[in-house]
C-alpha cells in the first residue's frame, strides 16, 4: 500500500500528574505500536502554557497535529478546566481530547462530554487492565492522521 504524504502523524500530549501512570501509559502505547511523538505535561496549567506558548514554553511553537490524553484530577488546574478553555478557543477546539482518568461516575463522564471532550476512557485501577486499555487505545491513535495544512 502506498503511503500518502499529505497525511501527517499526530503528536500526543499526555497531561498526567502521576509519574507512574505516565510511564505506564507511554510504555503501553509503545508496546501497542505507537511511535508518535509523546510530550508529557504534568498538569492543566502546564498544558495550557504549552498550547499558548507562554511561561516555560514562551516563544515555542507546537506541532500542527495534536491529540491530548488528559487526566481529570490534577493539581493547579484540573482536566475539566483545560477542556473548557480549549473548547472556547477557536484555534484549540479542533484538538481531539481523550479523557483518561480513574473515575467512571456517569455524571463526571457526561460533564466531560458536555464540555467538549471527544472520548472518555476509564483507567482501571489494576495495572494489567490499565496496560490493556492503553494498548487498545493505541490502536485508535495508530490509525489517526490529519490532512496536512498548507
Amino acid at each position: 500500500m502506498e503511503s500518502d504524504n499529505s497525511l501527517q502523524p499526530v503528536t500526543i500530549l499526555m497531561v498526567e500528574d502521576d509519574d507512574g501512570h505516565a510511564t505506564l501509559i507511554e510504555r503501553n502505547l509503545r508496546r501497542g505500536g505507537i511511535n508518535n511523538p509523546i510530550i508529557r505535561l504534568k498538569n492543566g496549567r502546564e498544558a495550557l502554557d504549552f498550547l499558548y506558548a507562554r511561561g516555560q514554553y514562551a516563544g515555542a511553537s507546537f506541532p500542527v497535529h495534536l491529540l491530548m490524553l488528559l487526566d481529570l484530577n490534577m493539581p493547579e488546574m484540573d482536566g475539566y478546566q483545560v477542556i473548557q478553555v480549549m473548547k472556547e478557543d477557536e484555534r484549540l477546539r479542533v484538538i481531539p481530547v481523550v479523557v483518561l482518568t480513574t473515575t467512571d461516575d456517569p455524571v463526571e463522564v457526561q460533564r466531560c462530554y458536555d464540555l467538549g471532550c471527544n472520548n472518555f476512557v476509564t483507567k482501571p485501577v489494576n495495572s494489567l487492565e490499565l496496560a490493556k486499555t492503553i494498548q487498545n487505545m493505541g490502536l485508535f491513535i495508530h490509525i489517526m492522521s490529519f490532512p496536512c495544512c498548507a
